[in-house]
C-alpha cells in the first residue's frame, strides 16, 4: 500500500468518523418529550461532538497531506472547491453555532420542572437552521469528492 492510499483509507474512514454523526446530532435531541431526556439526548449529542471533531481533523490533515503529496490537486477545482467549503463549514462553530447553543446549554442547566419550555423550540429551530446548512456543506464535499465535476 503507498502512502497516498493509507491517507486516502485514513481520509475515508475519517469521512464516516467525523461526519456520520454529525448527521444524526439534530434527530438525537428531536425526540425528547421532557426535560430529563432533553438533557440526556444534549449529554449523548455532546459525546458524539467529540467524534465529529477528531474526525474532522483528521479530513483536514488528511486531505491537506494529500495534496502535498500529490500537488496536481491544488489545480482542481473540484479539490480547491471542497477545501473553500470545509473551511467555511468550520468558521460555522464559532461564529454561527456556539451563539445559538449557548442559551440552550443554558437552559438546560438552570430550567427547573421537567417540562420543556416554550423558549427551548424557538431556539433550536435556530440552531438546528444552521447544523443543517452545514450538513448540506458537507454532502457537498463528499459529491465533490466522489465525483470530481472539475
Amino acid at each position: 500500500m503507498t502512502f497516498y492510499k493509507l491517507l486516502l483509507l485514513i481520509h475515508v474512514l475519517s469521512a464516516i468518523l467525523g461526519l456520520g454523526p454529525g448527521f444524526i446530532m439534530i434527530y438525537v435531541v428531536t425526540k425528547a418529550q421532557n426535560m430529563t431526556e432533553l438533557r440526556h439526548a444534549y449529554f449523548i449529542r455532546n459525546r458524539l461532538h467529540i467524534f465529529v471533531m477528531v474526525g474532522g481533523s483528521l479530513l483536514l490533515l488528511t486531505g491537506l497531506t494529500m495534496g502535498l503529496v500529490n500537488p496536481y490537486l491544488f489545480r482542481s477545482g473540484w479539490y480547491i472547491t471542497a477545501l473553500s467549503l470545509f473551511v467555511v463549514a468550520l468558521a460555522f462553530g464559532p461564529v454561527f453555532l456556539t451563539p445559538r447553543s449557548k442559551p440552550i446549554k443554558a437552559l438546560l442547566k438552570n430550567h427547573e420542572g421537567n417540562d420543556i419550555p416554550e423558549e427551548y423550540y424557538a431556539m433550536a429551530k435556530k440552531l438546528f437552521f444552521v447544523e443543517r446548512l452545514e450538513n448540506l456543506i458537507f454532502i457537498t464535499i463528499i459529491v465533490l469528492m466522489i465525483l470530481k465535476p472539475f
